[in-house]
């Protein structure tokens, strides 16, 4: 390893995550593991790059030096940014795979017990099926997971990083909050989110922020397409920040007009679904246990919405596609996992079908101290914001976008008063 002092964390950090990982190989009797998901690649070494495409992987033997196996162009990356002194780079037109094999033979593990990731979304099983049937001299093991369980709990230099990644979150939120109004699209709220994350330092996301409004916000997963917001409608808004490729997030709801009695009750209702998840999360809490506890509250509500998903997901490194670690631990049904110190959590007590055709959203990133949790976000006002139902700007017709599925109403019932609302909690 190369001592260096120019990372994103200091060059100790990388010793214990390689020392921790070799540990776990030990227990599982483990000579050698071939390391590919991009994540894992990172936060083992401080790799990256947006080429991850292209197969790449640390080889890391238990008791030698690591070395990477690269697309010649992506050589420079390793040499630029990780204390990894050894490469074997493949040209366009060579074989990645074979140049693994090469490597193998050529440092003496070619007769060794291997453990590959073979969950890894980028080591497809072709090269998978290549490895296994060109490679006959060892043993091959599947060791998904091993660098995760590491990843799940994060050191005091994570957490600082993901401070940093939740100020550029925080940036975006305000500008967006700021430009929703009637008349303004989708694209000009997107834009004006993206722009100020970035200047406030922060690095492109795994996933550009989520901006829809009106009845566009029943879509999952959907974000500006062009639509212009019109009077009395919502905005939903999902905003990742990123820092050194390390996430924090949160989801707000933006009233472009007055707020009724519906939206209303469902704030009221996520909000509280946020207040008793904070003071329920510590560390002996069981995933299922924490899923309970939000799901419960916003599924007694009185406005027609659901909470479709699982009620949150571990979060901190990620690439494109996603920006979340749900693969490593979520909060669903029926999962005995432990909260243990150190594990970040985006928790979504969001609410679909509110009076049928409205989503809306209000969410946390969470860590877990040694006796309860602290927020990323604590001083971002969880209340819908209110913004102005009409502009100087003519507010266009909205297009015509797919067909809406509408959410079967509950039985009608006499809306509440706000005071009501109060009482109930």
């Amino acid at each position: 390893m190369r001592e260096r002092d120019d990372m994103t964390f200091p060059f100790e950090e990388y010793q214990r995550r390689i020392g921790d990982l070799r540990q776990r190989m030990a227990k599982r009797l483990l000579d050698v593991v071939i390391i590919t998901d991009p994540e894992n690649l990172m936060y083992l070494t401080d790799y990256q790059t947006s080429g991850y495409s292209f197969f790449q992987a640390l080889v890391v033997p238990i008791d030698d030096e690591p070395y990477m196996i690269t697309r010649m162009m992506e050589e420079s990356n390793v040499h630029a940014r990780t204390w990894v002194e050894k490469t074997r780079p493949y040209s366009d037109t060579g074989d990645a795979i074979q140049m693994l094999i090469e490597s193998l033979r050529e440092f003496g593990l070619s007769e060794k017990v291997l453990g590959y990731e073979r969950n890894s979304y980028f080591f497809p099983a072709y090269h998978q099926d290549y490895l296994k049937t060109a490679f006959k001299g060892s043993r091959l093991m599947d060791c998904f997971g091993i660098v995760e369980e590491g990843r799940k709990c994060k050191s005091s230099y994570e957490l600082d990083a993901m401070r940093k990644s939740a100020d550029a979150a925080r940036a975006g939120l305000f500008a967006g909050v700021e430009a929703c109004q009637a008349g303004v699209t989708e694209n000009e709220i997107g834009g004006a989110i993206s722009q100020a994350m970035f200047a406030a330092g922060g690095d492109f996301p795994a996933v550009m922020p989520y901006v829809t409004s009106g009845p566009r916000t029943m879509i999952g997963h959907a974000t500006w397409e062009g639509r212009t917001v019109q009077p009395g409608e919502h905005v939903f808004l999902e905003i990742g920040g990123c820092y050194r490729r390390y996430h924090t997030a949160l989801m707000r709801t933006v009233i472009c007009g007055e707020l009724t009695d519906s939206m209303y009750r469902a704030q009221e209702t996520m909000k509280l679904a946020l207040r008793q998840i904070r003071e329920e999360m510590r560390p002996g809490l069981t995933v299922s246990d924490a899923d309970h506890i939000v799901r419960s509250i916003i599924t007694d509500n009185d406005v027609g919405a659901r909470l479709i998903t699982r009620s949150g997901y571990s979060i901190g490194i990620a690439f494109p596609p996603s920006w979340d670690e749900g693969y490593i631990v979520s909060l669903k049904g029926g999962d005995s996992s432990v909260l243990e110190p150190g594990m970040t959590f985006h928790v979504i007590p969001w609410m679909w079908g509110v009076d049928g055709d409205k989503t809306c959203g209000i969410s946390d990133t969470f860590y877990i101290t040694d006796k309860g949790c602290g927020s990323f976000f604590e001083d971002v006002p969880q209340d819908f914001f209110i913004r102005p139902g009409s502009s100087t700007k003519t507010a266009a017709k909205p297009e015509k976008g797919p067909e809406l599925v509408k959410v079967p109403a509950t039985e009608d019932k006499q809306p509440e008063k706000k005071q009501k609302v109060a009482e109930k909690r």
